[in-house]
């Protein structure tokens, strides 16, 4: 017979392991990108954060990127490759402290299921080289109803 004290431990267990559950790719898959480079030519080319956002998933303190309160005319594109991702017509201010567009630019986005920290999340990321760019939720505004919640790191932003 199986103690509760055992079964309340292998319940934290699994409970803690979906933290480390890896991430489900709807779409392109690692490997199969466009644009690839070595880990040390990505070092080379982003910044520390940049990279830790890229290419190990990470986020960025909310409220600290300049992108957040930019609403000029411009394309926002992937901070790794250039790849043209989100137009300004389409940001706007979710208050999250993120930069956050209610849709992405034609197959300039991937998706993958993240099931990290216990959540359930939609992870987009650049089409052409696979850089992290943040997450997409469903309480965003008209007509799409998304809110692509981007780190602004992942981001540079090319005025019209």
């Amino acid at each position: 017979m199986i103690m509760r004290r055992h079964f309340l431990g292998l319940a934290g267990a699994f409970c803690a392991a979906g933290i480390f559950v890896p991430r489900l790719a709807i779409g392109a898959t690692q490997g199969e990108f466009e644009f690839m480079l070595s880990d040390d030519e990505w070092r080379q080319r982003l910044t520390e954060m940049q990279y830790y956002v890229l290419r190990e998933h990470g986020t960025e303190r909310a409220f600290t990127s300049p992108l957040d309160k930019i609403y000029d005319a411009g394309i926002y594109h992937c901070a790794g490759c250039d790849l043209a991702l989100y137009s300004s017509e389409t940001k706007y201010d979710s208050r999250t402290g993120w930069p956050s567009f209610w849709e992405a630019l034609p197959d300039a986005i991937g998706t993958s299921i993240d099931t990290s920290f216990m959540m359930v999340r939609t992870e987009c990321h650049c089409a052409r080289c696979g850089g992290h760019l943040g997450h997409i939720f469903d309480d965003g505004p008209p007509p799409t109803g998304k809110r692509h919640c981007i780190n602004g790191v992942a981001l540079n932003f090319v005025p019209a």
